[in-house]
């Protein structure tokens, strides 16, 4: 609970909530902009994305996004905007990822969720700020080029995603690994809502680890450890998917039991066994702050502009509807919603770019 309370920093929210806002400091904070790079991203392949995504076919025929809309991503590195370009990402400011996702959000749901998981918490995230060089060499540049496929395990059927709740174990322990003894962990979970989880071939999994015999030289209890696992490795259960609010993203369960895995598989290493928690709480924030605003954000934008368009067409009693008191006082409502959000999305992205890790402003 103190790791959480301590997680993250505090920054202009901290005026708001004690009451006190000061709107010179927030007026004075300069408006985001994007890189020449950035901008050609958005104006080349994030068009060509949107043009592609038929959200219609999506939705309805493929339940899925169609194979040819798979391979652009990979191949112009929308899953990397977060990794670092010397592991062959993008490397894009959280503006400019803010930016991307709105667009794609505007044009189909799934499309924005599929490419803004992997730009949040997950491998990549996690690995950046945690991981092994052994793992970051090996990992970051598969996930950039789309190679690997990742997803996040956290959340449970009895504890949501309450990680100081998950139910799920791993026990150190030796075991044969590839025909030789090795110290390593036996894992159990059970996890479902897991975005990308039906496909993903590299899983990052949240559990409490015990070490019962002391292998690892420390406490028994060790406590939230997040690792990684190839989708591959036997015992690992995926490929069966939910219908969330009948939107068919990639969503899914997936489940292991004794499966056992290295101790290496650990982000970070042994050293890093029991770390979860602090990793979780403190790059929820980032991740949260970003993909889940801009996705709403996108979409009512989207909103914002068929809705008006409608009511202009739209005649009745020969005048657009529009016109009318009636349409009028909603259509004024959906576009101020619209603004707001927009700033919303880019204060928070600001201060994400300045160094922040705004837990309030993101939850």
């Amino acid at each position: 609970e103190k790791e959480a309370i301590d997680a993250g920093t505090t920054w202009w929210e901290g005026d708001l909530f004690q009451g006190k806002p000061d709107w010179k400091k927030l007026h004075n904070y300069p408006q985001p902009r994007l890189t020449a790079e950035e901008q050609a991203f958005l104006d080349g392949p994030v068009e060509e994305a949107c043009r592609m995504a038929n959200d219609f076919q999506i939705t309805h025929e493929l339940a899925d996004l169609p194979p040819e809309l798979w391979a652009y991503l990979k191949e112009h590195r929308f899953f990397a905007m977060i990794i670092k370009k010397e592991y062959g990402g993008l490397e894009f400011s959280a503006y400019a990822q803010s930016r991307v996702l709105q667009k794609l959000s505007g044009v189909s749901g799934i499309l924005a969720i599929t490419v803004g998981v992997p730009n949040s918490l997950g491998p990549g995230e996690l690995l950046q700020h945690y991981g092994t060089d052994e793992q970051k060499d090996h990992y970051l540049p598969r996930l950039a080029r789309g190679q690997e496929i990742p997803c996040f395990a956290l959340t449970s059927p009895e504890a949501g995603s309450d990680a100081g709740a998950i139910p799920d174990t791993g026990i150190v322990c030796m075991g044969e690994w590839q025909g030789q003894q090795v110290l390593g962990m036996r894992l159990t979970w059970n996890k479902r809502y897991i975005t990308l989880a039906p496909i993903a071939t590299v899983l990052g999994l949240a559990f409490k680890l015990s070490d019962p015999e002391k292998l690892l030289g420390g406490a028994e209890d060790l406590g939230i450890t997040c690792a990684l696992i190839p989708t591959t490795t036997p015992g690992v259960e995926i490929g069966r998917r939910h219908f969330p609010l009948n939107v068919p993203f990639q969503n899914g369960p997936t489940r292991g039991k004794d499966v056992f895995v290295p101790i290496d598989y650990i982000i970070g290493g042994p050293k890093m066994a029991g770390q979860g928690w602090r990793m979780l709480v403190e790059c929820l924030s980032v991740g949260r702050g970003i993909t889940l605003p801009s996705n709403s954000t996108g979409g009512v934008k989207s909103v914002a502009l068929a809705t008006g368009a409608y009511a202009h067409i739209r005649r009745q009693f020969k005048i657009s509807i529009g016109k009318m008191e009636g349409i009028e006082e909603p259509l004024a409502r959906i576009a101020g919603n619209a603004y707001v959000m927009d700033a919303a999305a880019s204060l928070i992205t600001y201060g994400i770019m300045l160094g922040e890790k705004p837990a309030v402003l993101s939850a």
